[in-house]
């Protein structure tokens, strides 16, 4: 009773009764479900990655002239610091008096010396080793040799669902062992598995609520929206023009969702600060409409110590006014992307109650396996693709209605393979 009048108080009941009760029969018919996977291909992976592993290692040694701990933060910080004499001027410690040597410190250095991509190489393929390839095939079930997912509802604070046991949504996608590790999830005899996945949902929702006439026309008329965006911000004809422009003004407009600030995006393009700022700077300028949004962002959130998503969702951020810059400017990027993805998140969980009795009453039966983000992955018999396909593409571009009305249309990609990399 007591929580049922803080729902009332919060205006959160009608979020609650049409959808996170309704999704718990999704996620758990989801979970039961599960999806195959290839245990010979990830025993095959696995001893590929030990290789590659052992290989980095070596090189390491090489470098350093000795072999010692890779994974233990000491002695590393003793080779790169006090041995290779790198970063200096730049040196961090932690609270315990070692040597800072997490990713942030390494990719700064890995410009100076090759060491550090070798020792970034060398955490990624034991971190996939040891997360999905050798950990999956532990986690199939005995009932049916499938792996099943655990989705917890309640644990994000954006309201984006999370993944564990294993956790599926941290694969990554962007890297060759990525995709190899999603070509391990496969389809059952007679079926494939169908991927949909919304595009560009965050930066369509950015240009609806910044209210950015050009955004909003372009993504009406299907224009390339990177290209479009390089061409306005550095004043370049999109006929003709280079993929690496067009690269960089993908990194802007992905970036400035997420409240980018100069030296992020200096990082990921591998150019100074002072170039990535004035990239920044023009995008604002361009843009002006974006820039007002993210300061409205901000200023609620120090009023409110909230943000909304457009279902009225709340989201807290606690540290908005913390006095650590550090703390707070993390809580400000928070109060800028969370309406967004909390947005997007509540669209696609309306998607998934909806799939369910469309597909029933189509007389289909391809059935939802697993979420990552923007993404609804089925499996699907092969006889049935052609129909599954363009009925729940229409449901997840229509899942926002009628409770809000966007002025840029969704859109979803779909693609079907015999496994989940084939699938995209």
């Amino acid at each position: 009773q007591k929580l049922s009048k803080e729902l009332e108080k919060r205006r959160h009941v009608k979020l609650m009764k049409d959808v996170e009760m309704p999704l718990m029969k999704v996620l758990a018919t989801m979970e039961y479900e599960g999806v195959r996977i290839d245990e010979k291909a990830l025993a095959k992976m696995s001893e590929e990655l030990r290789k590659e592993s052992e290989k980095v290692q070596k090189e390491i040694y090489k470098i350093a002239g000795q072999e010692f701990n890779i994974g233990s933060p000491k002695q590393l910080g003793e080779i790169l610091f006090d041995k290779l004499k790198l970063g200096e001027g730049k040196i961090k410690k932690t609270k315990t008096g070692q040597y800072a040597t997490g990713e942030d410190v390494l990719l700064k250095l890995a410009n100076d010396n090759p060491v550090a991509q070798k020792i970034l190489d060398y955490r990624e393929y034991e971190k996939l080793r040891s997360t999905y390839v050798d950990a999956l095939p532990r986690l199939i079930s005995k009932r049916d040799a499938r792996v099943h997912t655990d989705y917890r509802q309640a644990v994000a604070a954006t309201g984006r669902l999370s993944s564990n046991n294993p956790n599926l949504q941290n694969i990554p996608i962007r890297t060759e062992e990525g995709r190899r590790i999603r070509r391990a999830f496969i389809a059952a005899p007679g079926h494939k598995l169908v991927s949909l996945d919304y595009s560009q949902i965050e930066l369509r929702l950015l240009a609806h609520v910044a209210d950015m006439t050009s955004l909003r026309d372009a993504f009406r008329d299907g224009i390339d929206i990177h290209a479009l965006t390089a061409s306005q911000v550095f004043g370049i004809p999109v006929a003709g023009m280079d993929a690496n422009i067009r690269r960089r003004a993908k990194a802007i407009n992905f970036g400035i969702v997420y409240g980018i600030s100069p030296f992020g995006l200096a990082r990921q393009l591998g150019i100074d600060q002072g170039e990535a700022r004035s990239y920044i700077d023009a995008y604002f300028k361009q843009y002006p409409g974006i820039r007002d949004y993210m300061e409205s962002c901000k200023i609620d959130a120090r009023r409110d110590g909230y943000v909304r998503t457009l279902f009225g969702r709340k989201i807290h951020v606690p540290d908005i006014k913390d006095r650590n810059p550090a703390r707070r400017n993390g809580a400000e990027r928070q109060a800028i992307n969370a309406p967004l993805q909390g947005t997007a998140a509540d669209i696609i969980k309306r998607a998934m109650i909806r799939t369910p009795k469309a597909l029933t009453d189509a007389g289909l039966t391809g059935k939802l396996l697993l979420q990552v983000h923007d993404e609804l992955l089925f499996e699907v018999p092969e006889l049935e693709i052609t129909k599954t396909i363009p009925l729940v593409q229409n449901i997840m571009e229509q899942a926002h209605q009628p409770v809000v009305v966007l002025s840029v249309p969704l859109v979803v990609e779909a693609g079907s393979g015999a496994n989940w990399d084939d699938a995209h």
